[in-house]
């Protein structure tokens, strides 16, 4: 049997590529590091966002409809930092820049150590950024 060893891509399909491709580099490049390559594919624009471990690409839509995180399909998505004094710095980070991006905090109704921050891109779709709590680390660290 073949494990997942992590995710390698997410496309996300966005109204308007050039303000979520301003929107995402705030997020993705300036707070959390990734970089940045622009592609075409099918005759579309594409830009794409890649760190070590998974690319995470935007795309045009053919049809335009909101987002709703409470419709069948993605909810949210959630990118995950070392610590949560990183989580905090992001947060800082990202309503620096324009974003509102809720204030980092600790979330014990999810875990003792589950610190966040929430915010919504230009389509309305929902993310947050998180830590490497403990039970992720003993999960990862004594999965056998």
């Amino acid at each position: 049997m073949a494990e997942v060893t992590g995710i390698d891509h997410i496309y996300l399909t966005v109204s308007d590529l050039a303000r979520s491709e301003v929107f995402y580099d705030l997020v993705l490049m300036d707070a959390l590091e990734f970089r940045k390559n622009k592609f075409t594919l099918g005759g579309e624009p594409h830009v794409q966002y890649f760190n070590r471990h998974f690319g995470f690409v935007l795309r045009p839509i053919h049809a335009m409809a909101k987002h709703d995180p409470y419709s069948p399909g993605l909810h949210h998505f959630c990118l995950r930092v070392d610590s949560a004094a990183e989580v905090v710095a992001v947060a800082e980070q990202l309503c620096s820049a324009g974003i509102e991006a809720s204030p980092a905090k600790l979330y014990p109704q999810y875990a003792p150590d589950y610190t966040a921050t929430f915010f919504a891109d230009p389509d309305g779709i929902q993310l947050e950024v998180t830590n490497y709590r403990q039970e992720r680390r003993e999960r990862h660290d004594h999965w056998r």
